[in-house]
């Protein structure tokens, strides 16, 4: 697998589109980092991590509405392996008016991108959700 990382974003949009609960992802800290952004800005319900060692799961509980609306309604991947895509700190674009978060990867971890503004601290864009 040449992108992990779009990988585990496929994952969460097929499941939304296929309105599952939750959905399993393979594991990595970068992948763990992901989640828990995505849980601290309020897209998913929660995760945890099932196994040990080498091969373990990611399993990524879903959020939806009494309506059966999912809270993500656009999850993409901005910088890939082809293309990578870097900003400063102060050229951190908001997205979707800042209602939406972007994930970065920083020198200080990964972070969203209202944190990374907040911090004064450039990377790479991973993922843009809203």
């Amino acid at each position: 697998m040449t992108d992990p990382i779009a990988d585990m974003l496929t994952r969460i949009r097929n499941a939304i589109a296929a309105n599952h609960p939750r959905v399993d992802i393979p594991g990595s800290k970068l992948k763990v980092e992901v989640a828990r952004i995505l849980k601290e800005e309020g897209y998913i319900n929660n995760y945890s991590t099932k196994g040990e060692g080498p091969k373990y799961v990611i399993r990524v509980f879903l959020r939806y509405d009494s309506r059966g609306t999912s809270s993500i309604t656009h999850l993409s991947r901005v910088s890939r392996p082809g293309r990578r895509v870097y900003v400063g700190a102060g050229e951190i674009p908001r997205v979707l008016g800042g209602y939406g978060v972007n994930i970065i990867s920083t020198s200080r971890g990964l972070m969203s991108g209202k944190r990374a503004k907040a911090e004064n601290v450039g990377g790479e864009i991973l993922a843009q959700v809203y």
